[in-house]
């Protein structure tokens, strides 16, 4: 049965409902598995969902465009690559070397430096960064009309060829490789995850307080301990 999706309008259900809701427990306590769906090595992101007369609207925080099915009242999808850098292009700023930039906008610059696979986190983080949080979104289907925190976190490392099915946050605090990478570290338990990308901050947390997921917060949740740090290899 399609699990009900709800959008979260405070930061407090951004915190609470992300990988718990995404892999919900059955009447008998246990919790059940999230649903595998199976992306390409290097999933093309910016593809409108099949069938979708795909449009560009304004819709968002900052004038940032979401790519919405062209029909008034249209739900939002991930904005295509070329509209997320003809508005990176309009910020009038410059990749640092090393670290990733803030725009006004919302939006990440990546480093000069950042290997391909950063480059395509950033690139995919850039394309659902003003979408809404949606309970379980991201996770029935890659292409979707908003994302909870680890649909979010596999929507991006899914674009840049590092998971091949979606993961609840429980499921992020296993993978990969312990203690925090050169230039992806994640923070995930049983109930969130979030990760940093290069300087930047990537969470439904920050989406909730700045219409973004972009953001330059801190990690200073009081129950940090409970997180598992990860990395993805090499990064």
């Amino acid at each position: 049965m399609r699990r009900g999706l709800v959008t979260a309008t405070a930061a407090a259900l951004a915190l609470s409902g992300c990988g718990s809701l995404a892999s919900p427990q059955r009447g008998d306590g246990q919790r059940q598995s999230a649903p595998s769906i199976s992306f390409h090595a290097h999933p093309q992101v910016v593809e409108p969902v099949a069938g979708a007369s795909g449009a560009l609207d304004s819709a968002s925080a900052g004038g940032v465009s979401v790519n919405t099915a062209g029909t008034s009242g249209a739900l939002a999808e991930p904005v295509s690559l070329q509209t997320v850098r003809q508005e990176l292009g309009q910020s009038g700023m410059s990749a640092n070397q090393d670290s990733a930039e803030l725009t006004a906008g919302g939006l990440a610059i990546a480093p000069v430096s950042a290997p391909q696979q950063v480059q395509e986190i950033i690139d995919a983080g850039n394309e659902i960064a003003h979408l809404p949080y949606v309970w379980g979104g991201g996770h029935e289907k890659f292409i979707d009309t908003g994302y909870d925190c680890s649909g979010s976190l596999s929507f991006v490392l899914a674009a840049a060829g590092l998971l091949n099915t979606t993961m609840t946050s429980g499921q992020l605090a296993t993978w990969g490789k312990p203690g925090p990478g050169k230039w992806v570290t994640i923070f995930a338990n049983a109930g969130h995850t979030f990760m940093y990308v290069a300087g930047l901050r990537f969470d439904t947390v920050a989406l909730a307080e700045t219409g973004t997921r972009w953001s330059n917060r801190s990690a200073d949740e009081s129950n940090l301990s409970s997180f598992a740090v990860r990395h993805p290899p090499g990064l």
